[in-house]
């Protein structure tokens, strides 16, 4: 089956929040959802969120799920504001467990956070399906850029997160803690095993050099042809010594400090001090 997307593209994160509606009914998911948020003033908002709330109004779908690809370290989720609003249940990879236990650490959150996944509805593993409506999403695990990383195959589409670009950009990092560059090549050809029509649903955009438009969908021939990191005849020992020279020289996301803090949580905020404010922590000389 060929489910109908609509994309919702963040331009504050460069972020591509997805709806996955069951072209034979109303039922629909959401993938990689974001809550903006400032961190000069540290304050939220949900625009972003808003406008997908209002797309799935107005057309009268019903959420099933609200899915996440990976613990994103360049937005929060707003993956419990939209389960207010519209319903749907949160699922992740079950090595949501090893984010939380490194990042846990990182940010000494103490032992009231629990480290066993059950901030999410429901935790993927390699094989697991599931049903929007009567659409089948499939479910690979594919880590690499985190040891989390899903992609969720539904029809003849796959959403990808964050282990392929579009092809002139390549691939995403891999120097995060739990990355792999020589994981994420194995991850990576897991997806170009899938028929070459397959629609490939990219997380972000960033334009590449000498494109005028941001762009997020492409297909499994065209990244085996033209990915300038995996296509066209490159190998595994090419591709890891490129990440992980290219990753060494890269700065850290923006947000990744509130990011995942947040997203460990399945988009809550943590919580409250004893004086009713929520706070955020910055490990120093720790990222």
């Amino acid at each position: 089956m060929q489910p109908e997307v609509t994309s919702f593209f963040d331009n504050a994160t460069n972020t591509i929040t997805y709806v996955v509606r069951d072209p034979g009914g109303s039922a629909c998911a959401i993938i990689d959802s974001v809550l903006d948020f400032d961190y000069a003033s540290g304050r939220t908002d949900t625009a972003s969120a808003d406008a997908v709330i209002a797309f799935v109004r107005e057309k009268g779908y019903r959420v099933e799920w609200l899915l996440e690809t990976h613990v994103h370290a360049d937005h929060l989720s707003a993956a419990p504001y939209l389960q207010e609003q519209v319903g749907g249940k949160i699922g992740i990879g079950r090595k949501i467990t090893v984010v939380q236990d490194t990042f846990g650490k990182v940010f000494n959150a103490g032992t009231e956070f629990e480290r066993d996944g059950s901030q999410f509805d429901k935790l993927f593993e390699e094989g697991d399906s599931i049903h929007i409506g009567q659409l089948r999403v499939d479910v690979l695990h594919t880590p690499g850029h985190t040891p989390a990383c899903l992609t969720y195959v539904i029809g003849d589409a796959a959403f990808v997160g964050d282990t392929l670009f579009m092809p002139d950009f390549g691939t995403a990092r891999c120097d995060f803690p739990g990355g792999s560059a020589d994981t994420m090549w194995d991850s990576v050809q897991k997806i170009l095993a899938l028929p070459d029509e397959t629609r490939i649903f990219v997380g972000h955009d960033y334009k590449a050099e000498g494109r005028e438009d941001y762009a997020w969908e492409t297909t499994v021939g065209e990244q085996k042809a033209r990915n300038v990191h995996v296509g066209a005849g490159r190998t595994r020992e090419d591709f890891v010594r490129m990440r992980t020279e290219r990753d060494a020289k890269l700065a850290m996301p923006k947000l990744i400090v509130p990011s995942l803090q947040v997203n460990m949580r399945a988009g809550q905020m943590p919580p409250a001090e004893d004086n009713g404010t929520v706070y955020l922590k910055v490990p120093v000389n720790k990222l």
